[in-house]
């Protein structure tokens, strides 16, 4: 008998080579019906792998993170599968599961290419080879009989990864139905779970991202265990659509790009910049009530600074490389990271255990490569600001540190009206099968990641523990979020690092007089200045709220005659910490108003002849909401009084 161990640490027994799918039958024939995979001491398999000595095992559903990877995994072979049957002679590159669905990477033969008006054909296809419950099947194979098995199929590009990635014992098939693929899982049982499919997309994509190599095609899709749930997530799409932070950004003179400046540089506009100010202003206020001291670091570095703190030889080939001066023969590269530069902050003088922690923080911008293919408006740019801290501490102070920080994070959540219900958290632990990708050793590993664990449950925080997705120096807490229709953001990171102090040789003296390595604890509450901007205008539409708004009013005289007047009232909110600007365009005011509730202005007032004789204002709110005439000092009270009301409940004091 072998003892498995359940997520909430109960025990069964059962006979060795048990597996997933029927340890869910001897809970319930429900929960058999809905698991897809399970996790056998955190790796992800197939329901029907046996199971052979003890171990920890969780049950997934579709609802579940993993449970979809599994699903769309099959699903993009099921993809391959319909495209091989109806365009013979294709070559098959990389198909992986992402984040929203599925992908395959695909060459059709004599120049032909797939277009959108063959997805429903496509898709037509994967649904009949789905009803037919095609069985998966996992075969371990070598690396001879898998070129072999590939070279005769033509699939060229199959045997270059073959060649070039994949070593002799660890190779893996799946096979369903006439098509086989390389895969080292996991999938589903057999195909019949897929009920539901939709191809998304189409797009150019070069053999391995390489610019040099073939271009490809690359086939996006999702797919869903009912109909029911495809159709919400069309309905999802179609929202998401009307909220796109690109398009609102321009409609709201946010933030802009320019092909003249260079891909993936955003440029903040003034009521952009307005926008972030205030976002930074607000972190400030809140980080110098837990002590930290703000610094500026230059946005380059001496490439021995990034080969010693080891993000060169992980993150080289991500960054922008070293710049040679010649007549120093010095290198310099765009600052990818910040930390760096801290730790050389922390190690400037000498530092004691009286001084501790010491807490650094920065609105500092970063330089990372990214595909042209990857950029994506403010979520993926190659220019970004961090709103990083560090905090190097004591070992005895590392979970203290750890909660107050959890505490900033879960303050700005809250600001943003992000409930407990919206956001989750992941414990990121390094996968102890893949050492090389990792530094530091086996002790300050172990150390790192119970001071996170430790920390979240005096906290009371549930969160998931994902093996290999550890920074390279540390474990992690990555805060999820999920935003007004559902979907999930990565924004908030905690991490703990014993290695970088070790790497930068940073010490402190100890109440003994002895050397000691102080721990690094990095934070991002926000992540980046610009994704949470991207994430904020997509959660509310562009409707922020009032204290951030960058136009709180927007004046709109009836005609030219009054324009003084306007101006005489904005003068005045002025005064008093109302943001207000005047339209003062030779426009209808039917489209003044128009074109203000497109660029979302939480209120507007009109002013004309009787307004501009009483000293009064005719009030009008954003999306057609109440409507009022008042005097000009009773509105401006009601936008401090909500303003304040609003800030009151993030412990923020109302300030212009």
């Amino acid at each position: 008998m072998i003892r498995i161990t359940f997520p909430d640490g109960s025990v069964r027994e059962y006979e060795a080579g048990v597996t997933g799918f029927q340890i869910a039958e001897s809970i319930s024939p429900a929960l058999a019906r809905s698991v897809v995979s399970c996790g056998v001491n955190g790796e992800t398999v197939e329901l029907n792998r046996p199971i052979e000595a003890d171990a920890r095992i969780a049950l997934y559903k579709f609802d579940d993170e993993q449970g979809k990877h599994t699903f769309w995994h099959t699903s993009a072979h099921l993809l391959a599968e319909a495209l091989q049957e109806l365009y013979p002679g294709i070559q098959f590159g990389f198909g992986p599961a992402v984040e929203n669905g599925f992908f395959y990477d695909v060459l059709l033969p004599n120049g032909e290419m797939i277009k959108e008006g063959d997805f429903k054909k496509i898709e037509d296809k994967m649904i009949e080879l789905a009803r037919k419950n095609e069985v998966v099947v996992r075969q371990e194979i070598s690396k001879a009989d898998c070129l072999a098995q590939f070279g005769a199929a033509g699939q060229t590009y199959k045997c270059e990864h073959i060649e070039q990635d994949l070593a002799d014992g660890s190779i893996t098939t799946y096979t369903q139905g006439n098509f086989t693929d390389l895969c080292k899982g996991p999938h589903l049982v057999s195909t019949g779970d897929i009920k539901a499919i939709k191809l998304t997309a189409i797009a150019g994509a070069f053999w391995r991202g390489d610019a040099t190599k073939d271009q490809m095609q690359r086939l996006y899709g999702i797919s869903f265990p009912k109909k029911k749930m495809l159709d919400e997530y069309l309905l999802m799409l179609e929202e998401a659509k009307k909220r796109d932070h690109r398009k609102i950004g321009k409609e709201m003179e946010l933030f802009m790009f320019s092909e003249r400046v260079g891909k993936g540089l955003p440029i903040w506009l003034p009521k952009g910049t307005d926008l972030r100010i205030r976002l930074q202003d607000m972190l400030r206020k809140i980080q110098k009530t837990f002590g930290y001291q703000e610094v500026i670091t230059p946005h380059i570095g001496s490439k021995n600074l990034y080969v010693t703190s080891g993000h060169y030889a992980h993150y080289g080939k991500d960054s922008f490389q070293p710049i040679h001066t010649p007549e120093e023969d010095e290198e310099y590269m765009l600052k990818p990271m910040n930390c760096p530069h801290h730790c050389e902050v922390f190690a400037w003088k000498p530092r004691s255990y009286k001084d501790l922690p010491f807490r650094c923080a920065e609105f500092g911008t970063v330089y990372r490569y990214e595909k042209s293919g990857e950029l994506h408006g403010f979520t993926r740019v190659r220019s970004f600001t961090q709103d990083d801290a560090h905090i190097f501490c004591r070992q005895d102070q590392v979970k203290d540190e750890f909660l107050r920080v959890l505490s900033i994070i879960q303050t700005v959540f809250t600001i943003f009206g992000f409930g407990e219900d919206q956001v989750e958290f992941q414990i990121s632990l390094r996968d102890p099968e893949d050492k090389e990708k990792y530094i530091g050793s086996d002790e300050v590993w172990a150390s790192a990641e119970q001071a996170i664990i430790d920390a979240c449950k005096e906290k009371g925080i549930k969160a998931r523990c994902e093996l290999g997705e550890a920074a390279f120096y540390g474990p992690k807490l990555d805060c999820m979020v999920k935003d007004a229709i559902g979907r999930r953001w990565q924004l908030g990171t905690i991490q703990v690092d014993y290695n970088l102090p070790e790497r930068f040789n940073l010490e402190y003296t100890a109440e003994d007089n002895s050397k000691r390595r102080p721990v690094m604890i990095h934070r991002a509450p926000f992540g980046s200045l610009e994704r949470f901007t991207a994430v904020l205008i997509e959660h509310t539409a562009g409707h922020f709220p009032l204290w951030l708004a960058p136009e709180q009013v927007a004046i709109l005289p009836i005609s030219e005659k009054y324009n003084s007047y306007a101006l005489e009232v904005a003068n005045y909110f002025d005064t008093v910490g109302v943001r207000a600007t005047v339209d003062n365009r030779n426009e209808k005011i039917g489209r003044k108003i128009r074109d203000n509730e497109l660029k979302r202005v939480p209120y507007m007032v009109i002013v004309g002849e009787k307004e501009a004789a009483e000293g009064t204002v005719a009030m009008r709110q954003q999306g057609g909401g109440d409507q009022a005439v008042m005097p000009k000092e009773a509105f401006a009270e009601r936008i401090l009084g909500e303003v304040a009301e609003m800030l009151k409940a993030t412990n923020l004091k109302p300030e212009n």
